[in-house]
């Protein structure tokens, strides 16, 4: 693992998975290793992990750094502070923090809560930081592993 002093060009390389398949040991695991500039916000973080899923980008969400208790974390990021609604107190926008901002070092691992409704939750942990390129300015999906399940299944009757 590479480990670089961290600036406007550093990459961030993420592991991100849904829960439910935390530790990523059956055969069905559903995984994405994604690598963006640090300097990107979490909405543009929000919005390659959920293509990378191949869900809509069509709800709102949050980035919180408890999995069981999203309301009492230490660290919340919420799309509701940047549209103007009521979220969580204390919460940040996610189109004002870049991901350099949230994440602090390496096994940082952040819940990102996507469609509050049917309460989609991916595990978003940083697995390293190395120097990129000053024209690396986008996010790549590096590895996909496993199929993602459908956003919206159809209705049984």
């Amino acid at each position: 693992m590479t480990i670089c002093k961290v600036n406007a060009s550093s990459l961030y390389t993420f592991d991100v998975w849904l829960y439910g398949d935390e530790h990523c040991m059956d055969k069905g695991k559903i995984i994405r290793r994604i690598q963006i500039p640090g300097s990107k916000s979490l909405y543009n973080l929000a919005k390659v992990i959920i293509d990378a899923f191949d869900f809509q980008f069509d709800h709102c969400f949050g980035f919180y750094d408890q999995l069981r208790d999203h309301r009492n974390c230490r660290k919340a990021f919420e799309l509701f502070v940047d549209i103007g609604e009521e979220g969580r107190p204390g919460a940040k926008s996610v189109k004002k923090t870049k991901i350099s901002q949230a994440f602090d070092s390496v096994g940082e691992k952040l819940i990102m809560l996507f469609d509050y409704g049917d309460g989609w939750q991916f595990n978003v942990e940083l697995k390293e930081i190395r120097k990129g390129d000053m024209g690396t300015t986008k996010a790549v999906v590096l590895e996909r592993i496993g199929k993602a399940p459908e956003q919206y299944p159809p209705c049984e009757d």
